[in-house]
């Protein structure tokens, strides 16, 4: 009868220790690393390829000693025009965001598919380097033939973006003109009424 006493308060009290060792890991850098990366055709004939990525600490602690190295860039297919493609900052504060971006440009045709950046970072509370990883990129079409731009392809975008837009404030005027103008025959049986 005594063990059957104490169950619930046992059960009470391991669920305040995994509530307890949750909150105390959870203390912790929680780095989200979004990487981004677009074609240039330029007048030359050439193409660059920028790329960004943007670091977040979603966590309730500082990062310190951050490194990102996006090597995945090989050097027979781009050539490094502006900035680099590893960085390193002191610190990444809790619920901030840093920022890296950099140009290449396309050396041979290809279709390219980048990997993930790497990001570095440490954590005062253990020993080891910790480690994330960035998204990866969709697959690069680099100095592929693309057609050239029709004269309504702008047309044809805006119609794709606001098309339901407008389609709906339409309708909308419609019955609102609909609602608030009289109908010619109520208008007529008040005129034979007056008479």
């Amino acid at each position: 009868m005594a063990n059957s006493d104490f169950a619930p308060a046992i059960c009470i009290l391991a669920a305040f220790f995994f509530a307890a060792s949750t909150i105390a890991s959870s203390d912790a850098p929680f780095i989200v690393a979004h990487k981004k990366a677009s074609l240039t055709r330029l007048k030359s004939g050439s193409e660059r390829v920028s790329v960004s990525i943007d670091i977040y600490n979603q966590g309730y602690s500082t990062a310190y000693d951050v490194t990102l190295n996006d090597d995945s860039w090989s050097q027979d297919v781009f050539d490094i025009v502006s900035g680099n493609t590893s960085v390193s900052w002191e610190r990444l504060d809790a619920g901030t965001v840093l920022s890296h971006s950099f140009e290449l440009e396309a050396k041979t045709r290809t279709v390219f598919y980048g990997a993930p950046a790497v990001i570095t970072f440490r954590v005062p509370t253990k020993a080891a380097l910790q480690e994330a990883y960035s998204t990866p990129i969709l697959p690069l079409d680099v100095l592929a033939d693309r057609p050239p731009e029709k004269k309504f392809d702008w047309a044809k975008r805006l119609l794709a973006k606001y098309g339901s837009l407008v389609s709906v404030i339409s309708i909308v005027v419609l019955f609102v003109y609909l609602v608030s103008t009289p109908s010619k025959s109520s208008a007529s049986k008040a005129s034979k009424k007056k008479r």
